[in-house]
């Protein structure tokens, strides 16, 4: 009797590198390919539309891919522990393998899914698919985790080497019977009335080959200068692999071996200083998923228990406005317009929108999280919680609370000639460079010139920079001295 082994994708939807795959073809046999959509089990989070429409496309080019190497994806829908023990019985497996998620929810779930697999007498193994190290790899010399970027990155570079990336497989045998599979289209994971994701399709190539297509473009055109072109929205200076990386279609192990491989064929040395910088924002990757794996309530407290206390305004048009891009900050609404056409937005910018949101608006971290979440087509749990409570000041290694980003002088300085701006705020396309993150200080015959009626054409400030900026910091010092 042929031996079969189940393999579970979830993050990690590619073929190279892929060590629960490579475990599973290694006992000979057949193996199974399933992914399950599990928005039933306790704690699932909802997937994001982004996400969703991402999802839909990088599950179209797998299967394609495994098809092409003689095997099937098989999809089904529901709790992943009952999907699972049924596609067991269904095909005789007496193994199943994972790559490990390192969300809580996710823990807990795989837990109790290897224990009940296992009492079943099925082999069941998870492996590292999806970070340079492992959380509990990387720890203080007290056996704990970190809190601070700077030590953490020095231990897990001290780890040594990471070994090579696995080779993706040259065939897939598949099962001589039919499985019953889900079809794809029936999860309806992309918009229909009215279909906004047109921006997405524009920007994005889903799947393992678009993101090795991207870390190419990225080594080729931009790395030699990234450490100082990846402040700049206005150009095109990051690797834009994010998407990716959430979705697993490349490895972290991978990149970082592409990327060092370069730099050593690189003779000139020029691309030493760029690979390194970038190389070290996986190294924030991992201290994230780490904050998260060790700080399971995250997402939903602060960090830091003294902001409890902040007092968060309740104001929906304010976030109406910051949601749509009409806060009347061209930076803040140019980044906003930005995420919300093409499912993305520049990190300088990013922090600059948070920064905003909390800041100047007072409105709970949380909530420009879950928008987040729902928009970004690189939206992940670790990566979104860690990075919204830093700019708030209340999450681990965060920037001083006092930090308040002016999105004035941020346009200014990292989009010095509004190239950013003029792109997606057109209608301060022909506002002179001096007003252009402050058009309320355009004289009248300026603004008239331009096109541009404050208030109409586009829309007055929410709130005062100045009057803003004090009232959070008043709120912020108030915690400071209640503590």
């Amino acid at each position: 009797m042929t031996d079969v082994s189940l393999y579970w994708l979830r993050k990690d939807l590619r073929l190279s590198d892929n060590p629960a795959l490579r475990a599973a073809l290694s006992r000979g046999g057949c193996t199974v390919c399933v992914f399950i959509l599990d928005t039933e089990s306790e704690g699932a989070l909802p997937i994001g539309a982004a996400s969703a429409w991402w999802l839909h496309h990088s599950l179209t080019a797998l299967m394609n891919e495994i098809e092409g190497l003689g095997g099937k994806l098989i999809l089904r829908r529901g709790p992943s522990q009952k999907c699972l023990i049924d596609l067991c019985q269904e095909t005789g497996a007496t193994a199943v393998y994972w790559n490990r998620c390192y969300e809580p929810d996710a823990v807990s779930r795989d837990s109790e899914i290897k224990k009940i697999l296992k009492e079943q007498d099925l082999l069941v193994e998870s492996f590292n698919g999806s970070l340079l190290h492992e959380p509990w790899e990387v720890q203080t010399k007290a056996g704990g985790s970190y809190g601070v970027f700077s030590p953490f990155w020095k231990a897990e570079q001290a780890l040594g080497e990471l070994p090579q990336p696995i080779p993706a497989p040259k065939k897939l045998p598949a099962l001589p019977s039919a499985i019953d599979s889900d079809a794809l289209e029936d999860w309806s994971l992309l918009p229909v009335a009215p279909d906004w994701a047109g921006g997405l399709r524009e920007s994005w190539t889903p799947g393992e080959t678009g993101a090795r297509t991207r870390l190419a473009a990225f080594l080729d055109e931009i790395a030699q200068g990234y450490n100082e072109t990846r402040n700049r929205p206005d150009i095109e200076g990051t690797s834009r692999l994010s998407p990716h990386l959430a979705f697993g279609e490349i490895s972290p192990r991978e990149i970082w071996h592409i990327a060092l491989d370069r730099v050593r064929a690189d003779k000139s040395g020029a691309l030493e200083k760029g690979v390194w910088s970038f190389l070290r924002e996986l190294g924030w990757r991992d201290f994230n998923h780490n904050l998260l794996f060790y700080n399971p309530s995250l997402p939903d407290t602060n960090y830091n228990s003294r902001f409890d206390a902040f007092p968060w305004q309740n104001d929906p048009d304010a976030v109406t406005a910051w949601e749509q891009g009409k806060t009347g900050y061209p930076l803040v609404d140019a980044g906003m317009r930005e995420l919300w056409h093409t499912g993305f937005m520049h990190n300088r910018v990013r922090m600059v929108v948070a920064s905003f949101l909390i800041k100047h608006l007072m409105i709970d971290w949380r909530v420009g999280e879950a928008w987040f979440r729902d928009t970004l087509v690189d939206a992940d749990l670790a990566n979104n919680v860690a990075n919204w409570q830093w700019t708030a000041g209340c999450g681990a290694d965060a920037a001083p609370y006092f930090r308040i980003f002016n999105p004035i002088g941020q346009g200014e300085k990292f989009d010095p000639d509004g190239l950013y701006i003029r792109h997606w705020v057109p209608e301060l396309k022909n506002m002179p460079t001096k007003y252009l993150n402050k058009p309320w200080e355009a004289p009248p015959d300026i603004l008239k010139t331009a096109g541009v009626n404050l208030g109409k054409t586009y829309p007055k400030p929410i709130v005062s920079h100045i009057q803003a900026r004090n009232r959070a910091l008043d709120a912020y010092n108030d915690i400071k001295g209640a503590a």
